[in-house]
């Protein structure tokens, strides 16, 4: 490992020829030369320890802008400030998060803009957190305000084993853990990430991720910035609203390094037209990377596929595995190899149980995407529920060990006691076995739900259904179900009901509405219930749940429910105006799999961010200029955003 911290890549960069660019739209874009990064982080550090930041304080960094995020992280590094990155999210919840996160921190501070600081505290106003806001006031810094960085902060000098920042988790917003990565963690991992993947200086790497997330910041900032290599960022927000700029602005820029989760790949997938793509050229791709949710076999083989007649090689499909536990990485296939596939019997996926292999064309065959192999630095075994080591191809908890490894949840001792055992092991809360050809991760040892690349447990669901839709503690109970070859869980809700089954319609809306405007997913159904399985401790038995509906035991009540809501639809109804008719023809193309009439509102049928973007996609294209996606909000219905579109048209027309 050539540094021994973050301060010394950032004092050796200064001398750097690359650069770091960032998109800024479709069509605009600005690069900074990574040496420019320290003087710019050691201006901004002046303005930290101007509102009362010392060495080992903690800075919660709270901002949409890529520019100014890094900025502000560098100047928390050299500082030897402990930074907290949080996204700023739209629904209630990740509002609650970061109440929540600030509830684990010892004195924090804030770094954060005008109109998101405006946002969290309209938010505070309504939940009585007011008081927590104004007493962080005095130690907040808002960055839009700065517009002198030429006077120099002081720098600290931080050791190895200081903590750098601390990593909360995307899902659960209940009881946020945060992972403590020390400068030793951070640099020990990305030498393993650059040894793994044969990065070199030559290399042009490219992201979507957001930098609140490991893969986002630790994997295409951190890493191509210590290893010198020319790097360039797009707000996530661009690709959601434009997948294709992703791979455009890859195929202009030469890129050799790109990375995507599942969801991604479909995104981009949903949109691509190969007619209108003749240009793209991915000759240069080499290394792409996929992880953050399980690895879906068919996805991967489409998106090469689709992708090919572009020139992207077969072998850049780089399936990984990591978690924030582990700074970033754990195991890498070998570059260029492809990817590897492994099928085994469902059946035989059983705790302690060596696996049985299967054709592909067995019913009870499970086919695995294979991640590779531990990285330099860190080790991994495979152990029974009493953490005795299994041997390969024998289905276990998966431990991982090494100095990129955290030494505990940030001010958590119990949830830090929980995951590392007696000698050291770190239990990743992941099963799997261990074949010649690589790991493969089977499923969680929890409840999580993986969806659009994020993980969400199934209590924090229950409680916002509860509380939103007005439902009494345990009477609603929510598991994940991923079908063979989807790319993410189905989440289901199921909900105690014993009255007439039409009347359960105002139920799956209210359930859906709760959901998808709190915590931005879709709940796939919502099943009414006599009775919810619990254990005698009054534990909720979810995987009962999930069994059942594997099993078809719910495919009745489905299907009537889905015929319920196609009746309530008028099929022919009279459009108010050609504006309403051409919203009513979008939102019919986007949300094909629901009955949707104009005066729905959007939201309690359970549509996604995705679909959202999409919706607002194709409205941009005929009515440039005239919508905002947040307008969904104010105006949820076909009737109501038909109404505000027309007076905005009219408006234009005076």
């Amino acid at each position: 490992m050539k540094f021994k911290t973050l301060q010394d890549a950032l004092t050796e960069r200064r001398s750097s020829s690359r650069t770091i660019h960032y998109v800024e739209s479709e069509s605009s874009e600005r690069f900074l030369p990574l040496s420019d990064l320290y003087p710019r982080a050691l201006g901004l550090l002046k303005h930290f320890q101007a509102c009362g930041a010392k060495p080992g304080d903690e800075m919660v960094v709270l901002l949409d802008g890529n520019a100014q995020f890094i900025d502000s992280f560098w100047a928390c590094v050299l500082g030897n400030l402990i930074a907290v990155p949080l996204a700023a999210g739209m629904t209630d919840e990740h509002k609650l998060k970061f109440f929540r996160v600030l509830d684990k921190l010892k004195r924090p501070h804030l770094c954060i803009d005008e109109k998101l600081y405006a946002r969290f505290t309209a938010f505070a106003a309504t939940t009585s957190m007011e008081p927590v806001l104004a007493s962080l006031k005095a130690r907040t810094v808002f960055i839009d305000r700065i517009d002198d960085i030429s006077q120099p902060g002081r720098p600290y000098a931080a050791t190895p084993d200081d903590i750098a920042f601390v990593q909360y988790s995307s899902g659960s917003t209940s009881e946020p853990k945060g992972v403590a990565l020390s400068h030793r963690n951070i640099l020990t991992n990305i030498a393993a990430i650059a040894q793994g993947a044969r990065l070199t200086e030559s290399d042009v790497t490219l992201s979507w991720m957001p930098l609140t997330h490991d893969m986002g910041l630790i994997g295409f900032h951190l890493t191509p910035f210590v290893t010198n290599i020319t790097h360039h960022l797009i707000p996530t927000e661009v690709f959601v609203r434009r997948p294709q700029s992703w791979l455009a602005l890859a195929s202009h820029k030469k890129a050799t390094v790109l990375c995507s989760p599942n969801f991604g790949y479909r995104h981009f997938l949903k949109t691509f037209k190969p007619e209108k793509s003749a240009d793209l050229d991915l000759r240069s791709v080499r290394i792409l990377f996929n992880g953050a949710e399980p690895i879906s076999v068919s996805l991967c083989e489409e998106f090469l596929t689709a992708l090919a007649p572009a020139g992207l090689p077969r072998s850049a499909m780089f399936p990984v595995y990591g978690l924030a536990e582990a700074s970033l990485a754990v195991t890498f296939p070998k570059p260029g190899a492809g990817y590897t596939t492994l099928t085994v019997r469902r059946d035989s996926l059983t705790i302690g149980k060596a696996v049985e292999s299967a054709a592909s064309s067995d019913p009870r065959a499970n086919t695995f995407v294979l991640v590779g192999h531990p990285v330099e630095n860190c080790e991994m075994r495979i152990a029974d529920n009493a953490n005795a080591a299994l041997p390969h191809n024998t289905v276990g908890h998966v431990l991982i060990r090494g100095d990129n490894v955290t030494r505990g949840y940030y001010r958590d001792p119990a949830s830090t006691h929980a995951v590392l055992t007696a000698d050291g092991w770190l239990d990743t809360g992941d099963l799997g076995f261990i074949s010649p050809d690589g790991l493969a991760i089977t499923g969680r040892g929890k409840d999580i739900l993986f969806v659009s690349g994020q993980n969400y447990y199934p209590q924090d669901l229950e409680g916002v259904i509860e509380k939103k839709a007005g439902f009494e503690l345990g009477r609603v109970a929510v598991c994940g179900v991923r079908p063979v070859d989807s790319a993410m869980d189905e989440v289901l809700a199921f909900v105690l009901y014993r009255g007439e089954l039409p009347d359960f319609l105002n139920t799956v809306k209210a359930v859906r509405k709760a959901v998808n405007e709190n915590i931005g997913i879709v709940i796939s159904h919502v099943i009414p219930l006599a009775k919810i399985p619990k254990t005698t401790s009054g534990k909720i038995q979810r995987f009962m749940l999930a069994d059942g509906y594997q099993k078809g035991e719910y495919d009745d009540v489905i299907a009537r429910l889905q015929e319920l809501a196609a009746n309530s639809v008028d099929a022919v109804r009279d459009f108010r105006s050609e504006v309403e008719r051409n919203l009513k023809q979008i939102c019919d193309a986007f949300l094909a799999d629901q009955p949707v009439d104009v005066h729905d509102n959007i939201f309690e049928l359970g549509t996604s961010s995705l679909a959202l973007a999409q919706i607002h996609q194709r409205i941009e294209a005929i009515y440039p200029g005239q919508l905002e996606v947040t307008d969904f909000f104010d105006y949820p219905t076909i009737a109501e955003l038909a109404k505000y579109l027309e007076s905005r048209l009219n408006a234009k027309t005076v």
